[in-house]
């Protein structure tokens, strides 16, 4: 069974401030895969960050995945309000997030996929789901481990994704890359 990996839009937000997309698609390796929800949360953040125009025509985050079954959609739409506070007012936010979560954890097709998040709530709500989960500074430790980029590198781009006011943890220093 392939483990694929879900970045949420948040994640790739973070590495587009920073034109780095390239290195999060390196680290994924073929295995991306996003949501209908997540897909379309980048093609309206691409209006502030244009590297993400470029998802969809590069194709590593595979077709985004659509969620048609009506029981489905439903139990989505119970998480994204339950789990993460999404109103009825605004029927697409958290969206990403519950879909996210639910196709990992209920479809066997995925059983076993990683989510990658910078969002606080929803990685405690994924780990109590026992979805096994992520961040950014998750994907730049796997970066240096295989090589693809310097720990100092690593540091230096995550603090550029700081100075870009994205919302991530950071290392306290490019030692947190080496192990």
């Amino acid at each position: 069974m392939t483990e694929h990996l879900f970045p949420d839009n948040t994640v790739l937000c973070n590495f587009a401030a920073v034109d780095r997309l390239d290195l999060l698609k390196s680290v994924l390796g073929g295995r991306g895969r996003w949501t209908e929800a997540v897909a379309y949360e980048a093609s309206r953040s691409a209006v502030k960050l244009p590297p993400l125009r470029r998802l969809p025509l590069g194709g590593w985050l595979d077709e985004p995945i659509e969620i048609t079954n009506p029981a489905d959609v439903q139990k989505i739409a119970r998480i994204r309000r339950a789990v993460f506070g999404g109103g009825d007012d605004q029927p697409l936010k958290h969206l990403g997030e519950a879909q996210t979560c639910y196709v990992i954890k209920n479809w066997e097709s995925y059983a076993g996929s990683w989510w990658i998040s910078d969002d606080g709530d929803a990685i405690r709500y994924a780990k109590f789901q026992n979805i096994t989960t992520r961040e950014t500074i998750d994907i730049f430790s796997i970066a240096v481990a295989d090589g693809e980029i310097s720990a100092t590198e690593a540091f230096s781009v995550m603090q550029q994704m700081a100075d870009a006011d994205r919302h991530l943890r950071l290392p306290k220093s490019a030692d947190d890359f080496r192990r």
